[in-house]
């Protein structure tokens, strides 16, 4: 007797199709399983073999072989336990494979004939669904995540038995589907309160400067003494960015289920997200790998934020790490068994004091020498400052700031985030038909060419950049950065033509290089 069924693997943040081949003969009884499986997938025969005892279904003293293929892929995990199961439920009853044959298989078993949750069904179901297949069995548990992947059918099951039940009479089964209510409700319940820029006294350069980064996706770095507001500017920065499409957030869920983080109770990630490492993460925690690769934390904020604070407590092996992918927006992690890519779409956000003390270049304040202040910058590459479209520099804030002249001092002062992520919309709007056609959609993502064509500027304008050039020795990706940033600034001015005014401040956020690294030159 012979019969197949399908299940899914992960590789990288996409599934593949896995066939599950199971053949019961005559010979020596014993249950055989086949097809390059790591451990937990070789140890699912006992899982399966009792699981079924204790449903009921008692095997046969016959030899029993099942082949998971492509047999030149390695598996992991136990999502191919119900498949498994499903298959050999079919050689025993044939009248089962009609059914079974149409439909994908995804789920864990417990020894008592319990079907437990497994992590990565949205890749799974999202794969079944370009394959062609119709409905997709998965546990109980997972079957709101599951009903996000619109066209087809996800019929949760709870134990070995009820899908037994369920293959021998398919007119009971009840399967969801896809509804963009049900998506639109999440987005709502799921929503939670940003903090606001309101709550940041003072600090207008600091705002302007994430205004900036948020409407042309440009990384920024943040350097100042402690407690001037640098952690607090960058977390408010979800605050300021586009809600998230239902395409991206397909996409941000895909990562978010593989590594088991996305909630039971919210199928989907309807918030931006923002990812804050500590510095003693490890490269592996930060690209993502492991023997079967998965995604790291550079993956995880792919959509969002990556904010990295205390900056130069990062090793520079660490911080080196994200120069390609700043460029390429994805990041490639090879094993032996092969490469696979992990989306790298995020917005870089960086904070770090300018010396150990904190207080440089206030010379009456810092007590650092010259060579402790070298020695402390110097943790930072050039390479990776020249990949920083907006350097920021972030002093300390005045009296009359925090609390007012009178010492009453009114939160409504301050501008929010609301008005803010107005400006946002509309430069981002003003790019998007700006690159309509082409395969990018945000100012720092321009190239040489599309830099040429979109960021041309008047012949005096074109003077003062050259000026500025020579004067502070930028190298050319540097030049390239200050025309794109510039180009964002019109934008949330709402100017088809660069101007003076933003090729000046532009400007202004390359020369914390100089500033502080300086002694480089």
């Amino acid at each position: 007797m012979f019969s197949k069924t399908v299940s899914c693997g992960i590789r990288g943040v996409e599934g593949y199709l896995v066939a599950i081949e199971t053949d019961m003969s005559s010979g020596i009884p014993s249950f055989n399983m086949v097809g390059y499986l790591s451990e937990e997938v070789r140890e699912a025969q006992e899982r399966v073999r009792t699981a079924l005892r204790n449903s009921g279904v008692l095997l046969p003293p016959r030899r029993i072989t099942v082949n998971l293929s492509p047999a030149g892929v390695r598996k992991e995990g136990t999502a191919f336990d119900l498949a498994i199961a499903a298959s050999v439920l079919c050689c025993l009853e044939e009248e089962l494979e009609k059914t079974a044959s149409g439909a994908v298989f995804l789920g864990e078993l417990g020894l008592n004939g319990e079907v437990k949750p497994v992590n990565g069904i949205l890749p799974r179901v999202y794969c079944a669904r370009q394959a062609g297949f119709s409905r997709c069995f998965v546990p109980e548990r997972n079957v709101r995540e599951g009903t996000v992947v619109e066209g087809i059918e996800i019929v949760g099951v709870s134990s070995l038995g009820g899908l037994a039940e369920l293959l021998r009479r398919p007119e009971n089964i009840r399967g969801q589907w896809f509804s963009r209510e049900v998506f639109e409700k999440e987005e709502e319940t799921g929503e939670e309160a940003f903090p606001d820029y309101a709550d940041i006294c003072g600090q207008i350069t600091v705002k302007r400067a994430m205004e900036m980064a948020a409407a042309g996706k440009h990384s920024c770095l943040l350097i100042g003494p402690a407690g001037t507001g640098k952690t607090m500017a960058a977390k408010r920065l979800p605050s300021i960015l586009p809600a998230v499409t239902f395409e991206e957030a397909i996409e941000v869920s895909k990562v978010y289920s593989i590594c088991g983080l996305l909630p039971e109770e919210l199928p989907l990630m309807t918030r931006r997200p923002f990812r804050a490492p500590h510095h003693s993460v490890t490269a592996q925690s930060l690209a993502g790998g492991g023997r079967n690769p998965r995604p790291g934390e550079i993956s995880l904020a792919s959509g969002g934020v990556l904010f990295l604070d205390e900056l130069t407590e990062f090793p520079a092996r660490i911080l080196d790490l994200l120069r390609q992918p700043l460029e390429e927006r994805r990041i490639t992690v090879s094993r032996l068994n092969g490469s696979v890519e992990f989306p790298a779409d995020f917005m870089l956000v960086c904070a770090m004091n300018p010396c150990r003390c904190g207080h440089y270049p206030d010379k009456s304040r810092c007590t650092c020498t010259e060579a402790q202040i070298r020695r402390y910058l110097s943790r930072v590459s050039g390479p990776f400052l020249d990949r920083i479209d907006l350097g920021v520099e972030v002093p300390a804030v005045s009296y009359s700031d925090l609390r007012g002249q009178d010492g009453a001092k009114q939160k409504e002062a301050e501008e929010c985030s609301a008005s803010m992520k107005k400006r946002v919309e509309r430069a981002r709007n003003m790019q998007k038909e700006r690159f309509k056609g082409m395969a990018i959609r945000f100012n720092s993502e321009m190239g040489p060419a599309e830099t040429e064509e979109f960021c041309r500027l008047r012949p005096e304008d074109e003077k003062f950049l050259q000026a500025v050039y020579r004067s502070y020795g930028f190298s050319a990706r540097g030049l390239e950065k200050i025309l794109k940033a510039a180009r964002t600034a019109a934008d949330l001015d709402g100017e088809r033509q660069i101007g003076r005014v933003h090729l000046s401040e532009a400007v202004s956020y390359r020369s914390f290089e100089k500033r502080y690294w300086g002694f480089r030159k």
